[in-house]
């Protein structure tokens, strides 16, 4: 079952990824945060106490019996760029900037926080590699999910067809109303492809980030997706939503590591 429970949190996880793969898209439930960051708030930026965040991060760690000096995050920046997770990442120095997480090393847990935007998660089981991509609309128009499988080629030698990919929770298409400017860009990227992700109703234009993802890793050679369908705005008991909050809210994580 995607859903799963421990240690009083609660988490999604893909049936796609095998048991070499630890895996979990945390809810907002089991935390120490107050409103309106409730609970489990994973985001050190958004105004939340540093010692409720530094506490929820412990609790995702040990519900998945991961080494909390494992983790290697990155600050996001809604771009493309990468980083190379050979190692955990020193907690003496800032997180780089980027919005792709890859790494082959079990050593190292890959962690990333959300709030809207799709996690992108990534596995490829003959080479023995792991990634996490955060594709909000910028990095999904300008290519995220096409440059996190380009960048697994390269650095690592996977075969696309080897790739398994999962669409995590987040905003869905019918909360995701979008303007001419977001949608002339998806038009341009997408070509015949927009009808699919671009879509008019009462005079109102919606953007499906879910679909334009899925419709990249296809176009680059992904055959095996699994697309979650939780939309981050429909169920504010399990997710934080930066759009249906109005930004008054926390982060939710992504925590990933080689089993």
């Amino acid at each position: 079952m995607p859903f799963q429970e421990k240690d009083g949190l609660r988490y999604y996880s893909f049936d796609i990824f095998s048991n070499s793969v630890t895996q979990a898209v945390f809810t907002r439930r089991g935390g120490v945060s107050p409103a309106p960051w409730h609970s489990l708030n994973l985001g050190g930026s958004v105004g939340d106490d540093p010692a409720h965040v530094a506490a929820n991060r412990i609790q995702i760690f040990d519900a998945l019996g991961r080494d909390r000096a494992s983790i290697h995050d990155v600050w996001l920046v809604h771009g493309t760029d990468i980083v190379y997770a050979d190692a955990p990442r020193s907690l003496e120095k800032h997180p780089e900037r980027a919005d792709i997480i890859l790494t082959d090393n079990p050593e190292v847990s890959l962690f990333m926080r959300f709030a809207d935007c799709v996690p992108l998660l990534f596995h490829d089981p003959k080479r023995h590699v792991i990634g996490i991509s955060h594709a909000g609309w910028m990095g999904t128009v300008k290519g995220v999910a096409k440059t996190t499988v380009e960048a697994m080629h390269t650095r690592y030698g996977s075969n696309p067809k080897d790739i398994v990919a999962g669409i995590g929770p987040s905003i869905g298409v019918d909360h995701y109303e979008v303007g001419e400017d977001v949608v002339s860009q998806f038009r341009e990227k997408y070509g015949k492809d927009a009808e699919r992700v671009v879509q008019t109703r009462d005079g109102r234009t919606y953007l499906d980030l879910w679909t334009a993802n899925l419709i990249q890793l296809q176009n680059a050679g992904v055959e095996q997706v699994q697309v979650s369908g939780v939309c981050t705005a429909c169920h504010l008991d399990d997710w934080f939503s930066h759009r249906a909050e109005k930004g008054k809210t926390g982060r939710f994580g992504v925590l990933m590591a080689l089993a």
